[in-house]
């Protein structure tokens, strides 16, 4: 049977937790990396063979990754959880958490039941490298069309969030002020007190000073934790306008993402868009539909891991687990900043040419 090393496990861990959340496929360059590298690699990780422990490795790193989001998005979940809990205790879908809540599970129904039943299917007749490098090439169009094709209600969304942003920014702006002239007065009475007589020794540091920097550090850190809390749940509430069934058209597309080379987040972002929904709300929704379908799908190959199939990669399963899991957590936090003015564009040009780049090697070895 054949194996897997600490440094495969090390990439492949890393490639996962980065790749899973960027638009171009996590499964595409688990499938191509091996196959590009050759040698040991490509016999040690080949998605297709029969009882090979490397899809279970790789899935398994799900967990991983899922876990990442739950820590980055775990204020939203808390929201979104409380929602379902109080719908099924007060019997209604009233509030945007709770809207919400109903979405994600009925936009992740479609790929939970057709992963579940041709998961094997899929993986055996698209896990083959020049098929998966095929793929990431029509994955580079997708996304490409996604942004050069956008709906005027799409565009009008990113606009309409562009001037919240623009108003929250002057508020910021007005806060700080306010708070400057605060600190300077406060600071203009720790002058003052030095200047007594006896107050303090020459040149030591105004009493208060520090511990005042402190708090006004502390102060802004909890102004920014509390805009991105206010601008997350202003963004739940324009996802919910959208209704259940356009949520649903939208988690329908990760179906497209069991095809390696196909990005989840990717389709579902332009799929998103095509509906409707701004660049970044898109992105949004994306991520909070990928948290239960990547924990599901970890979570069902665990047993895989912990059977025969792990036996001997315990040590590499952790390795590859906390890479992955620091990538993901990474990633979300950079992707969610990007997408706020940036396109899908530079991951389009990216998968085409790595998709078309991959096609032309394999082909000629």
């Amino acid at each position: 049977m054949s194996h897997v090393t600490y440094l495969e496990a090390a990439v492949v861990g890393l490639v996962q937790g980065v790749t899973e959340l960027f638009p171009v496929s996590s499964l595409g360059h688990n499938v191509l990396i091996p196959a590009l590298v050759g040698g040991s690699w490509a016999s040690d990780l080949n998605v297709a063979a029969p009882e090979s422990p490397y899809l279970a490795f790789i899935v398994g790193l799900h967990v991983a990754t899922a876990i990442a989001l739950v820590i980055y998005f775990w204020r939203d979940w808390v929201r979104i959880v409380g929602g379902f809990l109080t719908s099924i205790r007060d019997r209604q879908i009233v509030t945007v958490d709770q809207r919400l809540a109903w979405m994600i599970i009925l936009a992740t129904i479609p790929v939970g039941l057709v992963g579940l039943v041709f998961e094997h299917e899929f993986r055996v007749l698209f896990g083959k490298p020049v098929r998966a490098a095929i793929f990431l090439l029509i994955n580079g169009l997708i996304l490409y069309a996604g942004e050069r094709f956008r709906t005027r209600r799409s565009l009008a969304a990113d606009a309409e969030i562009a001037a919240e942003a623009a108003a929250d920014a002057e508020l910021a702006a007005e806060a700080a002020a306010a708070d400057g002239r605060a600190a300077a007065k406060a600071q203009a009475s720790s002058a003052a007190a030095v200047a007594a007589p006896g107050a303090a020794v020459s040149g030591a540091a105004a009493p208060g000073t520090a511990v005042h920097s402190a708090a006004m550090h502390a102060s802004g850190q909890r102004a920014v934790r509390q805009l991105e809390a206010t601008r997350a749940i202003q963004a739940d509430a324009r996802l919910v306008k959208v209704g259940y069934w356009e949520g649903l058209i939208i988690g329908s597309a990760q179906i497209l993402a069991l095809l390696a080379g196909i990005s989840r987040d990717g389709v579902v972002m332009v799929t998103g868009m095509f509906r409707g929904l701004s660049r970044q709300d898109a992105a949004r929704f994306s991520f909070l539909l990928s948290t239960p379908v990547i924990f599901a799908a970890g979570a069902l190959k665990v047993g895989d891991l912990t059977g025969p199939l792990g036996d001997g990669i315990g040590g590499q399963v952790l390795v590859g687990s906390i890479l992955s899991g620091v990538g993901a957590y990474l990633s979300v936090r950079f992707l969610m900043r990007y997408f706020q003015a940036r396109t899908l564009t530079p991951f389009a040009i990216y998968c085409f040419v790595a998709g078309l780049g991959s096609v032309i090697y394999l082909s000629a070895h």
